[in-house]
C-alpha cells in the first residue's frame, strides 16, 4: 500500500480529509508546517489546502474526498 501524507492547515476543509481517513481506518501522516504545505502546493499546482498526498499522486482537497469516498 502506498503511504499517505496530509498537508494540513487545520482548516476545516483540512479536518474533513482527516475524518475521511480515520473513517477509512487509513493510517497516514501529517503534515502541518505551513511552510511545507505551501511548498509542496506550489510544486504541484494546489492553492489551497488540504493536501493529500497518496504515494505519487497529489490530491486537492476535492480530488481527495472523492478519491477516499471511492475507497
Amino acid at each position: 500500500m502506498n503511504e499517505i501524507i496530509l498537508y494540513s492547515t487545520h482548516c476545516p476543509k483540512c479536518k474533513t480529509v482527516e475524518l475521511l481517513l480515520a473513517k477509512k481506518n487509513l493510517e497516514f501522516f501529517m503534515v502541518d508546517d505551513t511552510e511545507k504545505v505551501v511548498k509542496v502546493g506550489q510544486e504541484h499546482g494546489i492553492l489551497g489546502a488540504p493536501i493529500l498526498q497518496v504515494g505519487d499522486e497529489f490530491f486537492d482537497f476535492s480530488k481527495a474526498v472523492q478519491y477516499l469516498n471511492r475507497r
